[in-house]
Parts: structure tokens; sequence; C-alpha cells
């Protein structure tokens, strides 16, 4: 009989006799993949036909599962297999032993270690006993966690795979957990400090947490690092929270500063023997833990035909890897890398990256600096990078240079990480990337030494000699030319100055031209006429081998490498070709591979097809504009760039409106846009989200162009439009600085329009940042104006903003009064988003106010425009709303509906922020049904969220909520621990109507604990 085995803790994979079989479509597999979710269980036709089409099933939906289940029965059958999926009256099941499933087996590892570890030990001998048990216990837990591959169900679209998938990571991580308490205890120590650092930095509110990292460095002989974690917890914990850290994280501070001999682990002695009760409180594990570590890989790819370099690299790699390895040596390892442009300096720092990667396991890191270009990448651009790299989300990121700079070396204080720095200019820009210690290393690439940059060593890569030339040409061109034509060879290598990006240039030539002797090339070069009159300076080479292959394509494929240089920034998309030449797509496209054939242009990404995007090389790029400047006019260039502003700004307004419905938007009058034909704007914008991740890195270069050419209306406009996307994707840096270059350029052109709406939009960005003073100042600059100007769209905008602020802080009057103005404005202006968007604050306040029959008509409205002008994010903020709504009238059920309904859209969508709220409304209907054990799920997976995305407001509504579910289950301590977190929170965000009614749940939290003394009032909280 075949033996068939199913994996779900990844990729889904079915497997009969150990090979994996051809499991069809994705509708196929999602079918499979339910059932195994529920394996041994009758999964009902319902339950299967929502994880095929969610929310909007055909009519024919029943008729396509049987074909699916049928064409699954079919595959398995083939292979001996007849009863894989039996029918039921309900639906259907799938049968496995444990054996057979990769989730059941983890399941079955995991209860057993769990079982092993709490199990007692006999009198005699316990502490061998105990510390074997445990060891084994340990073991078991690595087996089970041994199973994943990755992702649960990963690649499969269903949303209701998506959440089963997302419970089953959740369970890999509390397993996780678990595991590393049992190897602390066990005395392994050292290999936990990594995982815990990173587990702090994700978490930095977990002082238990803290507590584990402070004792696994102790024990593993870094004393002071254990006490530097401390008064970094403690400083941390009074500037942010303004208290101090729980007192038994300062008596664990007080043993060490002692040299607590408790605090030891001897051999073969468990830690539970010697560790204190203030290690054992401090260090314990919390209710959930961080993902694991991310390992970022941003080198460029490697290339294939390297040639030469050897000794250089030797000891390339020998000064890096000697230095980091080096436990004596406190400086950073630095490796400067200089020479000449074209000399390849970046080829020998990549090639050196990728032989010695394998000995930084932290990852590697890469950026290039553009030196000497006008697009000079700053370090705090930088800095977001590799912050984003290193596993930190977006809205987590420090404004400031100094504080990203602080968290990069923080990140990296316990790595082996490799930083490539390309393309140096200055100290300056270098400083702030350098790591903290020397466990990493670095290496820097600059036309120059630098010296300036302490314990650099230098390395000077030179010309190619004559072997090494004739060799690469080989590479490229074929051996066999190259041997049949030795002078020839030579000759050419002499032209090309032997310099590697002229060498390449012209083996790609002859590459390209299997038919032409090596000799017709040398006559070409030796043409004077066929080079640059700049030949007699230093990058002679370079210059002549670009201007071969620039005149060897054609006028049109010419006019778009000149043009390119028009874009400050790379990359860029075959849209970008479209409006530089005003031609159509396919032509663009042919002279962008026309280009890429002669090595003047790259492809970069891993996007297919048609969202396949190119770069230019730094040295084409300079050559680029000098050919601009002397082939073309300034009218010409300024049209040309100007088409490219304009259809950049219609691109985004297409893709806002496909992606995020009728909502209305502050438009200039009359701004010129390019339109794109109808079917590349489909092609282009079929996932508006993707488009706008690919093309992001335009946004500031083009409105920063936009205000240097006077073109301030398209300036304002590109930034008031890309907002939601940014506010999407946690680009709040990006935000910030379109907006402040809109704000400049309007008041420096007299724009009043583009001044309010730069204005309002700031208002909004000081919202999501939940800086509320700064956000009522630009709301209020911004209705001024809307005012003088007569905009009563405008207005209306500011005054749902000030409607939100006011309903924050308890001005429900002056609230109700926002939105009402608000909302004759936008009923007007049809848009049913934006309308949408202000009756469920509306409701919010009826709700308040006791009216909730007329919050859910408010609310019905809502969600009917919501969904007619297809606004995904107000359809789920309305169904959060209505789940709100349900929750304060009795009707739980309902409410877990709603709220799960919320939760799916946002899932869809990829608004994070949404999760966090949804989470948080599904953890209080739970609670509210008497579910305490799914509910404290759901709003720990909540706070974890919000507490990585520093999304303080809802923090402390979830605070709020797990105190509510502490006093319910009998915990009262617990509640007071959650509710004052909560109070701190509000107090600090200034928001007394939340402060005020957290306070009175307080006060009855500390009743139940036996503490009836109020909290105090105007001082900090008790």
């Amino acid at each position: 009989m075949p033996r068939v085995e199913y994996r779900i803790l990844g990729p889904l994979e079915a497997l009969v006799d150990a090979r994996p079989l051809n499991l069809g479509g994705i509708r196929q597999q999602t079918v499979l993949a339910a059932l195994l979710l529920d394996v041994n269980r009758v999964v009902s036709v319902d339950r299967l036909v929502r994880a095929l089409y969610e929310e909007a099933p055909p009519a024919t939906a029943r008729a396509q599962l049987q074909i699916s289940v049928s064409a699954l029965r079919r595959l398995f059958a083939v292979h001996g297999l007849s009863d894989v999926i039996t029918t039921h009256p309900q639906g259907y099941m799938v049968k496995a032993a444990d054996a057979q499933l990769d989730l059941l087996q983890a399941r079955d590892l995991v209860g057993k270690a769990r079982a092993l570890r709490d199990r007692k030990a006999a009198d005699r001998d316990r502490t061998a006993e105990d510390r074997d048990r445990k060891a084994e216990a340990a073991a078991l837990f690595r087996q089970a966690l041994g199973l994943w591959r990755g992702d649960p169900l990963g690649g499969l679209p269903s949303e209701a795979l998506r959440s089963a998938a997302g419970q089953l990571t959740e369970q890999w991580v509390g397993a996780t957990e678990e595991c590393v308490q049992l190897e602390l205890a066990l005395g392994r120590h050292g290999a936990a400090v990594g995982e815990l650092i990173g587990l702090v930095d994700e978490f930095p509110l977990r002082e238990r947490l803290r507590g584990q990292l402070m004792l696994a460095l102790y024990r593993s002989g870094r004393q002071t690092e254990a006490l530097q974690v401390y008064r970094d917890t403690r400083q941390w914990m009074i500037d942010e929270l303004g208290v101090e850290p729980d007192p038994r994280l300062q008596r664990l501070e007080l043993s060490i500063l002692a040299g607590d001999p408790r605090l030891d682990l001897p051999d073969g002695r468990p830690a539970a023997a010697h560790a204190t009760p203030a290690a054992e409180s401090a260090a314990a594990p919390p209710v959930a833990t961080a993902a694991p570590v991310t390992v970022p890989e941003m080198l460029p790819a490697d290339l294939a035909d390297f040639t030469g370099r050897e000794h250089l690299l030797a000891g390339l790699r020998e000064r890096l890897l000697l230095s980091s390895h080096d436990q004596s040596r406190l400086a950073v390892p630095i490796v400067s890398v200089v020479g000449k442009a074209g000399v390849g300096k970046t080829a020998v720092a990549v090639h050196a990256a990728h032989q010695i990667a394998a000995e930084f396991p932290g990852g590697q890191l890469f950026a290039d600096l553009h030196a000497g270009a006008p697009d000079t990448v700053g370090p705090a651009q930088v800095l977001e990078r590799f912050l984003r790299a290193l596993g930190v989300n977006g809205t987590a990121i420090p404004d400031g240079l100094e504080e990203r700079a602080e968290m990069y070396r923080a990140l990296l204080a316990e790595r082996r990480v490799l930083i490539v720095l390309d393309n140096v200019a200055t100290e300056s820009q270098i400083t702030p990337l350098l790591p903290g210690k020397p466990t990493s290393a670095v290496i820097v690439t600059s036309r120059r030494h630098i010296g300036s940059l302490a314990g650099a060593v230098r390395v000077d890569v030179d010309t190619f000699d004559p072997d090494q030339s004739a060799e690469l040409l080989g590479r490229i061109a074929g051996p066999a030319r190259v041997a049949a034509e030795p002078e020839a060879a030579k000759a050419l290598a002499e032209l090309c100055d032997h310099l590697p990006l002229a060498l390449r240039i012209a083996g790609a030539r002859l590459a390209a031209r299997p038919h032409w002797e090596i000799t017709e090339l040398v006559e070409r070069l030796e043409d004077g006429t066929r080079r640059l009159d700049e030949l007699k300076y230093a990058d002679v080479g370079i210059r002549a081998g670009l201007s071969l292959t620039y005149e060897s394509v054609s006028e049109d494929a010419r006019r778009l490498l000149r043009r390119i240089a028009l874009i400050d920034e790379g990359p860029f998309s075959t849209w970008v070709g479209m409006a530089l030449l005003d031609l159509p797509e396919y032509q663009v496209q042919d002279l962008i591979d026309e280009l890429s054939d002669a090595q003047l242009l790259d492809a970069v990404g891993t996007a297919p097809g048609r969202h396949t995007q190119y770069r230019l090389h730094n040295l084409v790029r300079v050559f680029a504009r000098e050919r601009l400047v002397d082939e073309e006019s300034v009218e010409e260039r300024e049209s040309a760039l100007a088409r490219v502003i304009g259809c950049f700004l219609y691109l985004l307004i297409e893709a806002r409106q496909r992606e995020y419905g009728r909502d209305v938007l502050i438009r200039g009058r009359g701004t010129a846009l390019h339109p794109l034909p109808a079917r590349t704007v489909d092609r282009l914008l079929a996932e508006p989200l993707r488009w706008f991740a690919r093309e992001r890195p335009m946004l500031v270069p083009r409105v920063r162009q936009a205000a240097m050419m006077g073109l301030t209306a398209h300036c304002w406009e590109l930034a008031v439009t890309a907002v939601t996307f940014l506010e999407t994707h946690g680009r709040l840096d990006d935000w910030r600085d379109t907006h402040e270059l809109a704000l400049a350029a309007a008041r420096k052109g007299g724009d009043r329009l583009g001044q309010a709406a730069a204005l309002h939009s700031l208002g909004s960005l000081a919202l999501t940042r939940q800086n509320f003073a700064a956000a009522e100042e630009r709301f209020r600059q911004a209705a001024g104006i809307f005012t003088d100007l007569g905009d009563d769209l405008g207005s209306a905008l500011t005054a749902r903003g000030l409607g939100y602020l006011a309903r924050v802080d308890g001005r429900i009057d002056e609230a109700t009064a926002h939105y009402q103005a608000a909302l004759t404005v936008l009923r007007a202006s049809g848009g049913s988003v934006a309308v949408a968007y202000v009756l469920h604050n509306l409701a919010q306040l009826k709700l308040g106010e006791g009216d909730e029959e007329g919050a859910g008509e408010l609310l019905d409205e809502a969600l009917r425009l919501s969904r007619e002008g297809r606004g995904r994010r107000v359809e789920a903020q309305v169904l959060h709303r209505m789940g709100q709504s349900h929750l304060e009238r009795g009707g739980y059920d309902r409410a877990l509906e709603a709220f799960s309904r919320a939760l799916d859209v946002v899932r869809l969508i990829g608004d994070h922020t949404g999760e966090i709220y949804a989470l948080h409304g599904i953890g209080a209907a739970r609670h509210r049904l008497g579910e305490s054990g799914e509910a404290a799920h759901a709003l720990h997976r909540a706070l974890l969220l919000a507490e990585g995305s520093n999304e303080r407001l809802i923090m402390g509504r979830i605070l709020v909520t797990l105190g509510e579910l502490a006093l319910g289950t009998g915990e009262a301590d617990l509640a007071v621990q959650h509710l004052r977190r909560a109070r701190l929170v509000f107090r600090l965000m200034r928001t007394p109507a939340e402060e005020a009614r957290t306070l009175d749940l307080l006060r009855s939290a500390r009743l139940a604990a036996g503490d009836p003394e109020p909290p105090a009032g105007p001082g900090p909280p008790s």
C-alpha cells in the first residue's frame, strides 16, 4: 500500500512514497489545505467555499468545489490511494495518522516536551534527574520546531488559510519561547544571548525579557554588558514612561553588582538551583516572544566572469577575517578600497564580500552612497534601509540620525555582520553607519582614500595587466577568438587603457557580433573621430568605451539614454521611457532592450515582464548627462522631465482610485497630466499597492524636481496623492520629506491652495504619529487658508481631522459640529468613501450618548457607501465600529463576527494598524462571551503588534481590556498592572477622557486586590 504524507508547516506538500505530487492549481491546493487544517474532522461545504472565495462566492461555487475535490481524488487514485478524501453529509474529511502530517507530529512532540518538563522528579537524585528531564524536553522542543519549513501554507492566497496559518505561527512562537526557557535553565546562556537581544529590541516594554538578557550576559562573563542593559532599560523607561523598572529587575541588578554567587551556574548543575528569586522572576518568559532575528542579504550579485585580483583579494580577506576574529581588538575592522573610476572597485568589494559572507552569519548589508553625484545618499536614508533589512518596522524607526545610529549599533552589537559601503565621498557619510563593536567588519569603496577614517586599511585597485585584460576579453567574447588574434586583443586592451569597464563594453560588442574580427573593432577605436575629446583625461578608457557603445545603438536609443539622465535616481520603469520620448510602450521596450544588450542599462529586481525596472551605472549616467547637455536644448530637457512628472502624477491618481475607491482628493486647477494608453495603465496598475512599492523610490526626487522647475501644483499634488499609499506602507519619512518640499514650494510660488493641502496632510501625518498637539496646529493653519480661499472641500477635510481630535479628547459637542460640517460638503462632493468615514465617526459619538438606534443607521449607511466606493480601508473601519456597537449592546456573537470580517479585510490590504484594532475587538468580544483563553490570545497578539509599531493609543486600550479580562478571571493584581500601564500611556498622550475611564477601572482593580487606596490625582500614577 503506498504511503502518503502531508506537510503544511511551510509550503503545502503531499508526498506518496516520499515523492512529492503536483497538486494542481490554487483551488485544489486551497481545498486540500483547508481539509488538512482540520484533519480527521469533517469540514463543511460552507467553510470550504469561504476558503476558496472568501465573502463573494460565485453561483457555481459548490460545483467548483466538487470539481476540485474530484480532481484531488483522481490525483491520489493514480498513485493507488482511493480513500484520501471521504464524503460526509455536511462536507468532506481527510484522515491521517500523526506520522502522516507534520502538524500532528509537531503537536505530539510539543505535548511530550511539556509533559516531560512538568513531571516531578523522585526525591532521591532529584537534581540529576531534573537536569536530564529538562535536556530531553528541550531536545523534543527543538525536534518539533525543526518540522517548520517556513510560513505555514506559504503562497496560498486564501485569507481564511492565512488566518489559520497565523495561528500555527503563534503556536511555533510559543513553543520556541518555552524551549529557550528550558535551555537557559540548562546553562545554555551563551547561545541565548543573541536571540534575547533581538527579542528585547523588538519588545522594549517586556521587562522579563530584559531580565533574561541580563542573566544570560552575566553568566556568560559579561557583567558590564549585563549592567548596561539595566541602565539602558532604566533610562528608556524614565524617558518614555516616567517610571522606574520593576523592583524584581532592580534586585537582579543589585545581585549582579554584588557578584551574588547564587547567580552563578556551575558546570553540570541546573540553573534553577542557583538563580535568586530576583533572577527567576525577572527572567521568566512572557506571554509571547519575538519573531526569529532577521538576517539581511543585501549584497548585489557577484560577477560570473570576475577576473584576476587574486593577491589583492587574499590580502583583503585576511585583513577582514583576522581583525574581526581578534578578541583583543577594540576598533571595527575597516578596509578602504580605493581606485579611479572604472577600475572595478565595486566588483572587487562585492566579490570579496561573497567569498567571506559565510564568516558573517548575522548577514550582509550593502549601500551605494553615490559619491559626487547630485543624488548623494545621506546616512539617515541608508540607516532607514538597513534598519528595515534588520527587521525594524517602518513606524518604529526613529526620525533623528543619532537615534537611528544608536538603534543600528544596538542591533549589530551581538552579530557578525559584513557591511559594504560603496561610492563613499566623505567620512561624515559613513560614520553613523559603522558598527560599535569589532565583531562586524566594513568594506568601503571610494575614488580617494578617506584619510580621516581612523584605523582603516587602504587597498589600492590598479588597472589590469595585459594578461588579465586578455583573460577578461576571452571570458566575455570567447577564448577561441582571443587566442586566434592575440596581437589584436592586446591592442584592444591598450585602447581600453586596461580598465575593466571599458574592456567589458568592448567584449560585449564582440560577443554580440560573432562575425566580426577583433581587428575590426581595433580599427574603429583607432579612428579618433569615434572618441571623445576628453580622451586625454584620466578617465579616457571609460569614456572611449562608453562612446563606442553609445554610437553603436540607434538614434532613438541614444535619445532615451540621454534623457534617462534627467531621472536623478534609479531604478526606473518602462513608463518613464514612454514619457521621456512620448512614444508607445512597445517602441520604448525595444529601445530599452537595445540599451540593455549594449550593457548601458541593467535590469534590477525580480519583478517580471512589464514590471521589470532598469538602472544606469553611475559612469554611464555621467556620460549620458554630458551627451544630454551637448545634444539637446534646455526646452527639450524641461519638456521631457515635465512629461515624466505629469505621467507619474497621472498614474498616482489612477492607482489611488483603484486601490482606495471613490475617496476625495484636493487637486490643483488645470495641472497638466501626461496620460498613458488605457491598456498600459491597466497592466501597470493591476495591483496598485505593488506598483507603488516599486515606484516609491521615484517619489521624493520627482517632488524635488517639480519644486526646482517651478511646477508647484505638480509638486504638492504628487505629495498629497501619495499619502494613502505611504501610510499603508508605513513610509512616514517619505510622507514628511515630500510634504516639507511641497509646503516650501507652495509658499515660494504663492500657491495658497497648495500650502493648505500640504498643511492638512502634515496634520494627518502628526495624527498618524499620534502627536495630537502638532496635528491640531497644522489642521487649524490649513483650515484658515481653505476658509480664505472659499474651498469647501478642503475645509471639510480639515474639519474631519479636527473632529477626530476633539472626539479623542472627549470634546463631544465640538467633535459633532466638526463632523456635521464635513458631512454636508462631502455628501455633495460625491466622495462616498469620505462620507462613510465621517458617518462611522458620528456613529461612535452617538454610541457614547446611548443612541444605539441612530448609531446603527449611520453604520449601515457607512458600510453601504464604503463598499459602493470600493474603499476597503474605510469598510474595515466601519465593520470595526459595528463590532463596537454590538459589543456595547450585548450582541457579543454579532460583534465577534463584525470584528472577524474587519480582520479579513485589513489583512487582505496589508493594513497593519487596522489588524491591531480588529484583534483588540475580537479579544474584547471573546472576553464578553466568557472565552477567556481565546480572548487573551487575541489581545496579546494585538499588544505585540501595537508595541512593535508604537501605536500608543490602541496599546492603551488593549491594556484596559486586558485589565478587564484579568478582573473577570480573579487576577486582580495582574489587572492593576495592566491598568497602570494603560493610564501611563494615556497620560503621555494627553488624552484625559481615556485616562479618566482607565482611572475608574483601576480603582475597582485596586479594591479587588485588597488595596483600597485610590490612585493619586495629578501626580504620577500609583
